[in-house]
């Protein structure tokens, strides 16, 4: 449908029964779906580092569900929650996802998924491609600009084979901050190139929240 108009408000004072109303019958057991009248040539596994925003959730799944069916996709979407109090290591996170994601299913990509950027544009494929592509380019608090051109974080497809051949994202950092740099430079060095969509496509809304202070660049 092109352009989507997401309206925060209305979404976060939703109730998930509102808000899953309309999916129990399309939406398999395990957060699954594909098309019932051809084969998909993407089959992609999305994983969700989570802790504590039962909300945020909540509306992004219900929003991907009714896209990304749009788009003829074979997906499951995976939710990685880290327990307990130590700090948030949301690398390991999406490294662990990724390996219970290929237990389960041979995907052809994964796309990494923060929790509380919502897609306001249909058109932004979440297909697989022959390189990695960032497809959250244009971010609302961000100004709907790319701040620099290694930005990976948010919202990253990548090949299974490419993910591999990356060893991941490194375990290391913990507190928020610096794992998707790390991961670009991974890729620099590797000789892959990062793709994106254009800027006008591939936006998203931020749903507010009190954000952890970064890690010190010492630290990083």
């Amino acid at each position: 449908v092109g352009h989507m108009n997401v309206s925060l408000e209305d979404l976060m004072n939703s109730t998930i029964e509102k808000l899953f109303e309309n999916l129990t019958s399309k939406i398999e057991l395990g957060g699954s779906w594909r098309p019932k009248n051809c084969i998909s040539r993407h089959k992609l596994a999305i994983i969700i580092p989570f802790r504590d925003r039962e909300n945020h959730l909540n509306v992004l799944l219900s929003l991907l569900h009714n896209m990304l069916p749009r788009q003829l996709l074979d997906y499951r979407i995976y939710v990685v929650e880290q327990i307990g109090n130590d700090t948030f290591n949301k690398a390991q996170l999406m490294n662990a996802g990724f390996l219970e994601a290929s237990k389960q299913n041979d995907f052809h990509c994964y796309i990494f998924h923060d929790v509380d950027l919502l897609p306001k544009d249909d058109r932004n494929l979440y297909t697989c491609s022959n390189q990695p592509k960032h497809l959250s380019v244009a971010i609302d608090e961000m100004k709907y600009k790319l701040n620099y051109l290694y930005l990976v974080g948010g919202v990253l497809n990548i090949r299974k084979e490419h993910f591999l051949a990356l060893n991941g994202y490194s375990n290391l950092y913990w507190g928020w901050g610096a794992e998707d740099d790390d991961m670009a430079c991974r890729m620099f060095f590797s000789g892959l190139r990062i793709t994106r969509p254009p800027i006008t496509i591939a936006r998203y809304k931020t749903i507010k929240h009190i954000k952890r202070k970064p890690s010190g660049l010492y630290k990083r």
